[in-house]
């Protein structure tokens, strides 16, 4: 694709998905190299200032990490397992789920100790905020479990001299409305679909589970703000959030209300109901920021608030469905 860059490549591995898209149109706006990994084609600005290279893989054939990351500065791994109605609900001793969340973590590491680069690559992993609700060897998903195997893999590299390894552990993602159509998975997205359709919002557990709910450019953002301080950031785990607790009534309650300005109609209404099959016990963990480090050493704070944010992806929802009823 156009552009002029000509500085350092960074690769993006998972760049079609909610965070990789946010992430590489982020990347786009700077004068870099950019080599962006996914399954689908990925949308950016229209004019980019990288010099980028799109490549469709399945990261989990033989040798496919390997060719994704050849000669890369940096790499920005985001690839995650989807199970189901989440990413976080793999079940024990699935392979799949953890090949694709701690596998190919091994394979990147792997691929950069075979090129033996002379200046490490850095290399910057999606980890979870719930990683952090319970003590390591408390885990209770094996979501966490495969993003901790990763973390301590990146961690012994960066002791060996491989790479230069930083976890972002990301709160509760979710989308502004601006992605394209099939990338706003989450619960925030799928209630506020639900709310736009006059159905009630449904919760568990009395709703009474908190979040810390994080914006996808705002999530993007603490990417590039890695990469701004390598020195800062290099070779530990940070908690990425706005610091503000939310309880899943709140939330739900806040984008019934969203969804109402935009409609005109009444809010739908909030219920309690009992926990699907699928439901598992970190359903009823608060999963809250509990360091502030991160915008400590690089600057970054979140631009947008929940209320804003949750205002932009009602407005883009209301606006797809009265386009479909149009047409």
């Amino acid at each position: 694709m156009p552009g002029q860059g000509t500085g350092q490549l960074i690769t993006v591995l998972g760049a079609s998905g909610l965070l990789g898209t946010a992430v590489s149109r982020e990347l786009a706006r700077r004068p870099v190299r950019l080599r962006l990994v996914g399954r689908r084609p990925v949308a950016l600005p229209a004019r980019p200032v990288a010099r980028i290279e799109e490549r469709s893989a399945d990261l989990t054939e033989p040798g496919a990490v390997a060719a994704a990351v050849e000669g890369s500065d940096v790499v920005i791994h985001l690839v995650a397992h989807i199970a189901g109605s989440g990413t976080w609900r793999v079940a024990d001793g699935d392979e799949r789920a953890r090949r694709v969340n701690a596998g190919l973590v091994h394979d990147v590491i792997d691929a950069i100790r075979a090129e033996r680069r002379a200046t490490p690559p850095a290399l910057l992993f999606a980890g979870s905020i719930s990683q952090s609700a319970t003590a390591p060897e408390e885990l209770l998903t094996a979501y966490d479990r495969h993003k901790l195997e990763a973390e301590r893999a990146i961690a012994d590299a960066t002791a060996e001299g491989l790479v230069r390894g930083t976890t972002l552990r990301l709160s509760t993602l979710y989308s502004l409305g601006t992605d394209a159509p099939g990338l706003d998975r989450g619960v925030v997205a799928a209630m506020t679909r639900r709310a736009a359709a006059g159905l009630p919002l449904t919760m568990w557990h009395g709703g009474t589970p908190k979040r810390d709910l994080l914006g996808i450019d705002d999530a993007a953002r603490a990417f590039t703000a890695a990469l701004d301080a390598p020195a800062a950031v290099t070779g530990r785990h940070w908690e990425i959030g706005t610091g503000a607790q939310t309880s899943v009534a709140e939330l739900f309650t806040a984008i019934a209300e969203a969804v109402a300005r935009h409609t005109g109609r009444p809010p739908v209404p909030v219920v309690s109901t009992t926990p699907a099959e699928y439901a598992v016990s970190t359903d009823q963990l608060d999963f809250v920021l509990r360091s502030s480090a991160f915008p400590d050493v690089t600057g970054w704070h979140p631009r947008v608030g929940l209320h804003e944010g949750l205002d932009r992806l009602a407005a883009a929802v209301v606006r797809e469905q009265a386009g479909h009823e149009a047409a």
